[in-house]
């Protein structure tokens, strides 16, 4: 089965921008669960955009509360994604799983990357691009800055990658 869910609403969230902002002729923030498309003339200090890094869940798994400092960004045109092992998951008997599959062999990826944010043209671009990182493991990094994409890459203990011009700075503003 393939699931399109994270893809389509990266999409929608691009679509819903560039229409919403044609119809009411200003810029517009479209952030749909965490998938951000702007469009538009920008306010005069961009958008400041939230990151978490870190979720820590109630025991229904239904709720999530920020575990961390996470990072703010200045978004001013674009997309911008982020993809995580430590969102919706489960456990199967002692192991504990996640959504984001490793297209070879079906089964959750065991990457470095807790989480992963990217900025990109699209959202669409952002999102395809932060879950692939996590699959690609160490390997993104290479990847990231070849493809010149802004990226912020958190390992599982918490320390931090920035590729290609991402904004230094656990809370302070910075373009992405």
């Amino acid at each position: 089965m393939l699931d399109l869910g994270a893809t389509a609403k990266a999409l929608a969230a691009d679509r819903a921008a560039t229409r919403i902002c044609a119809a009411v002729g200003c810029g517009v923030l479209v952030n749909l669960g965490g998938d951000i498309r702007v469009a538009g003339e920008t306010p005069p200090d961009g958008w400041r955009v939230g990151i978490l890094d870190d979720l820590v869940f109630a025991a229904s798994d239904s709720q999530a509360e920020p575990a961390g400092q996470g990072q703010a960004v200045i978004v001013r045109d674009g997309g911008l994604a982020t993809s995580s092992t430590r969102a919706r998951t489960w456990q199967r008997g002692g192991a504990h799983l996640h959504h984001i599959i490793v297209p070879g062999t079906g089964l959750p990826v065991d990457s470095c990357w807790r989480t992963v944010s990217v900025a990109a043209a699209t959202c669409v671009d952002a999102n395809t691009a932060s879950t692939a990182a996590i699959v690609r493991g160490e390997r993104a990094v290479r990847w990231l800055e070849k493809l010149h994409l802004p990226a912020r890459l958190v390992r599982r203990d918490g320390t931090t990658v920035l590729t290609s011009g991402w904004p230094a700075g656990a809370t302070t503003g910075g373009q992405a």
